[in-house]
């Protein structure tokens, strides 16, 4: 199962830390990704990594301000969100996948679909 925590309220501009923690399954095969859902959107991808080499892959709108990380050792996941904004305001949802992908600036992460274990989600309201 995985467990995400570290949401919050954060101000415009601020940052914020994401974890997922993972338990029940060998993590180290699996690759991981963010998933967000803003009120009244559909869940949409925002970065994953690779149980290969690391490697990541972000959507667009959040490029440059978000960095995914894991550490297989610790069983854990985590989201570094810099430079908050408004529209980063929704529910964060980890999840695993066991689709193997080496990820360049180019390569998208795996649809949902694809994922096999989700955690439930954790608020991040961005707002002064």
């Amino acid at each position: 199962q995985l467990q995400a925590s570290g949401g919050g309220l954060v101000q415009p501009g601020n940052s914020l830390r994401l974890s997922c923690s993972v338990s029940g399954f060998d993590f180290a095969y699996y690759g991981v990704g963010w998933f967000r859902q803003a009120p009244g959107k559909e869940r949409e991808r925002v970065s994953c990594i690779s149980s290969i080499d690391g490697s990541t892959s972000y959507v667009d709108s959040v490029k440059g301000r978000f960095t995914v990380s894991r550490d297989d050792a610790q069983k854990m996941v985590y989201l570094q969100m810099n430079s908050l904004k408004p529209d980063d305001t929704a529910v964060y949802y980890c999840a695993a996948t066991t689709v193997r992908a080496i990820f360049t600036s180019s390569t998208s992460c795996p649809a949902q679909f694809l994922y096999q274990y989700w955690g439930q989600g954790t608020l991040v309201t961005v707002s002064s």
